[in-house]
């Protein structure tokens, strides 16, 4: 049988009520069919909601907005007038699915567009979005459609360029036009705009405004930036770091018979990176000033630089080596006089994901700034001249969460956060409206779900998306000076889904290690769940601490680790489990002190708390056998798959472990120096499943792709030769030409998920 037959066979017997999908009995080993039609039901569930909305994305003129919501068969964008409210096509769905079939080289259904979201770029006649990694863009009146090429030099997790590929030089035109500036033999000239190189007459006008670069130390022209009097430059020079390449043997390439070597520019932790010298130009006068780097000394990242409004000054972002500060460094165009316009220090981490700052009225005078010095993120606004806090803007035990908007005129502030409201699910988002000095704290978004907004470009409108994992998505037009309701955009319909025997997953909490904070979590039942019988227990698993990762938004296909495909957890429990999804300590969008749980400690994992909680939970439901629990996960929660073994192997029983960077000294510097630090120490070796391996107890199944570019795959396989030096026994998966995402997203994705159910029945059943 085909694949569209078989789905469409089995989209009717879903409608019939869904009986011929329930589990096998508990006690009955489930069989090989009983695994496919299990697997089957994620792609079959998508074609049973109606209306169900993604958040909205409004044109760049703010007449309208679009967003993405189920239909019959699949998927379709509308757009909506903000004046009229008339409701229409985004865009000819079967021409734009022509344009990509082509492009791709694979079929592309106008129903199942493989992007969730676009944005307009500059007008409405042309429209970008995201496929994997890739940027496209395509257009809406001939539909030529384009990947988007980068044209600056890439760089290895942002810290170590890649000199192999020259740097776009193109000439910086100075903002009053006269000047261009770019790199000449690894020094920086400033010519008439306009020159044309190799002319004799207008090069004589060049101006080489600095001899001291060289291949180990040259002036980067992708971080020229003109000071808006024209007069003043900023640029870096480079010292490079180390490029150290990841090589990856490609086996079994398609269409060829012989393997394939890959190259990857991959630096580690510990690795020397490229050390960026800020220098001040004063164009009129040719003087070079080398700003002093005793306020940003050994520096893991410097941003590009940023002009004042009024041109007297430029400023950058310096996070320091190990991520223990942040600031922002200010320097005099005059006189090339850093100052630091505001520091923030930790003595743990400083979160770099969710640093914010806005620069008040483009002056330097006052910044808006986020900070996590009492314990919780929120908003000051700091003296930009003393660094000193001028006035707290927003305080509380609840965690702001992103900054939308900052009205300098009307001195407002639009925000989400979570945490505010008391009894409910403190990883709720909401939205709000604060003035500067803090006063008339205004919430936008009341309903008791989590929500994603999206405002108007001149803040007139909102859209307010929201829904809860029992709770189908909503989505509504408001007016911003009031918050009352324009228009109901979509209401979800799940009246099939229900019919079909979707049930909401339970939500669970019970207390942590410390005995009075509460820990969220997920549990989805067998669909013939019997509390008379017992039920094994599996556990997906994520608990990377720069997020939380339990759902709480409504998506039944998506209950899944760490943003990917993988296996449904509704489709694990048909095969006669009991699945869960736990937030423990160590996550992220709680207190400070709840994510510093992770502080070189990675191999915790949270472990305390997700132990608790399945215990809580199995005292409450007799039917919870907590004598068979297993785990999966994949990338950091294949790490924490593996330590789940290694260092409570005598709770959990079975483990799969996906994709995992399991010695943290093998995977990419951003994340791991992050959490456990710079210098390399001992927390690396701590959390090793590579030093640890002789620890392993229960069953462990490791999965891993072959061209693994989010982490190096050897670190599954040092993992496998640590097991086997160890006498550990072990089943390993490694599939050809396999990405980080094999199994959930990419590559065989239904032999792997079978692999993984196939592991869990034998084990635990």
């Amino acid at each position: 049988m085909s694949r569209s037959a078989r789905r469409a066979r089995i989209c009717g017997l879903l409608m019939a009520g869904g009986a011929a999908l329930i589990s096998a009995a508990v006690g009955a080993t489930p069989t090989r069919e009983d695994i496919a039609r299990s697997l089957a039901l994620r792609e079959s569930w998508q074609y049973l909601t109606r209306d169900v909305a993604w958040p909205a994305h409004w044109t760049p003129d703010g007449k309208a907005f679009s967003y993405r919501k189920t239909v019959e068969g699949g998927f379709a964008f509308e757009t909506v007038d903000a004046g009229t409210l008339a409701h229409s096509p985004a865009f000819d769905q079967q021409r734009l699915a022509s344009v990509l079939t082509e492009a791709l080289g694979r079929p592309v259904a106008p129903l199942r567009l493989p992007f969730e979201a676009f944005d307009y770029a500059g007008d409405r006649q042309t429209i970008q979005f995201w496929m994997g990694e890739d940027g496209w863009r395509c257009t809406l009146t001939d539909y030529v459609c384009a990947k988007q090429e980068d044209p600056r030099r890439p760089r290895g997790f942002g810290v170590v360029r890649d000199l192999s590929v020259p740097a776009d030089n193109h000439p910086r035109l100075s903002p009053d036009g006269k000047w261009e500036a770019l790199v000449e033999d690894d020094n920086l000239i400033v010519r008439p705009a306009g020159s044309t190189p190799g002319s004799r007459p207008i090069s004589t006008q060049a101006m080489r405004l600095s001899t001291d670069g060289s291949s180990g130390n040259f002036y980067d022209p992708e971080t020229i930036a003109w000071s808006p009097d024209s007069r003043h430059l900023m640029i870096y020079r480079v010292r490079p770091g180390y490029a150290r390449k990841v090589l990856r043997v490609e086996a079994a390439p398609e269409g060829k018979g012989q393997p394939g070597l890959r190259t990857q520019l991959y630096p580690k932790p510990g690795d020397a990176i490229d050390q960026e010298q800020p220098v001040l130009f004063d164009v009129a006068e040719k003087r070079q000033t080398i700003v002093d780097a005793a306020l940003f000394p050994n520096a893991y990242e410097l941003s590009a630089p940023r002009w004042r409004a009024d041109g007297r000054s430029v400023e950058f972002d310096y996070v320091r080596r190990g991520f223990g500060q942040a600031r922002i460094v200010s320097v005099d165009a005059a006189s090339g006089a850093a100052h630091a316009a505001v520091t923030e220090d930790a003595k743990t981490f400083v979160y770099a994901d969710r640093r914010f700052s806005h620069d008040v009225d483009g002056l330097g005078n006052e910044i808006v700034w986020a900070s996590e010095r009492d314990g919780w993120n929120h908003l000051y606004l700091i003296d930009g001249r003393t660094g000193k806090v001028k006035k707290r803007i927003t305080s509380g035990e609840w965690v702001v969460r992103e900054v939308v908007k900052v009205d300098d005129r009307k001195r407002q502030i639009w925000f989400a956060a979570s945490g505010m409201n008391p009894g409910e699910d403190p990883y709720f988002r909401h939205y709000y409206r604060i003035d500067f000095d803090g006063r008339n704290l205004t919430p936008l978004t009341p309903e008791r779900a989590d929500h994603s907004v999206s405002f108007s470009p001149d803040m007139a409108f909102y859209v307010d998306t929201y829904s809860r994992v029992d709770l189908p998505n909503v989505s509504e037009l408001h007016r911003t000076s009031d918050g009352a309701l324009v228009q109901t955009i979509a209401k979800g319909d799940i009246s099939r889904l229900t019919a079909a025997g979707f049930r909401a997953p339970e939500v669970f909490t019970a207390k942590a290690r410390d005995g009075k904070t509460d820990i969220w979590g997920l549990v989805v039942r067998p669909r013939d769940y019997d509390p008379a019988k017992k039920y094994p227990v599996i556990e997906n698993i994520y608990a990377g601490p720069h997020d939380s990762f339990v759902p709480k938004s409504f998506w039944p296909f998506g209950y899944h680790s760490g943003g990917d495909k993988v296996i449904g957890m509704q489709a694990l429990a048909d095969l006669g489990f009991i699945v869960v999804q736990i937030d423990g300590m160590g996550t992220a969008n709680r207190s400070k002190a709840f994510q510093d749980v992770a502080w070189k400690n990675l191999q915790d994992s949270g472990f305390p708390d997700r132990i608790l909680w399945h215990k809580t939970l199995a005292a409450r439901d007799p039917a919870y056998d907590i004598g068979r629990v297993g785990i999966y996960g994949a990338s950091a929660g294949g790490q924490s798959t593996l330590n789940a073994l290694l260092f409570h192997g005598d709770f959990y029983k079975a483990g799969v472990a996906m994709a995992g960077c399991y010695d943290n000294r093998m995977d990419k510097i951003s994340w791991n120096e992050q959490w456990l630090g710079w210098p390399v120490d001992k927390s690396y070796a701590d959390a090793s499943g590579v030093d640890n391996a002789a620890r392993l107890q229960g069953k462990l199944f490791m999965i891993v792709g072959e061209q693994d570019s989010n982490v190096d795959p050897a670190s599954t396989m040092q993992v496998a030769d640590a097991l086997i030096k160890a006498e550990k026994d072990f089943d390993l998966l490694v599939v050809p030409g396999g990405e980080h995402s094999v199994g959930r997203s990419s590559g065989p994705i239904d032999y792997v998920t079978r692999r993984l159910s196939e592991f869990f029945v034998r084990s635990l059943q």
